[in-house]
């Protein structure tokens, strides 16, 4: 994330309103690349609002300079968290993918 809102910054984005992560961002290929490799999920539009939320939260912060502090990212956190959603059950399973399979 932090990459990413200096890339914008270094672009030229002057505004966080002007960050939007959708299916076709490179923010949404990186993460989901790295967390669901072979597309087994599909990824809820949820993940894509607190992707954008936490994005335009590290561009604010460094805009602001607040990453000259050390523990700069744990502003951050305590925002995100309250966006976390339950786990759905099937994901606490430990035959996950092929329950998912089956269904």
């Amino acid at each position: 994330m932090e990459k990413f809102a200096r890339q914008a910054i270094n672009e030229g984005v002057t505004a966080a309103e002007e960050l939007a992560v959708g299916r076709d961002a490179e923010l949404f290929r990186v993460l989901n690349m790295h967390y669901n490799k072979a597309n087994d999920f599909e990824v809820p539009d949820r993940f894509l609002e607190v992707a954008q939320v936490t994005l335009r939260e590290f561009f604010n912060a460094i805009v602001a300079g607040k990453d000259a502090d050390p523990s700069w990212k744990k502003a951050i956190y305590k925002v995100i968290c309250k966006l976390d959603s339950e786990v759905p059950e099937i994901f606490k399973s430990p035959n996950c993918l092929q329950e998912l399979l089956h269904d």
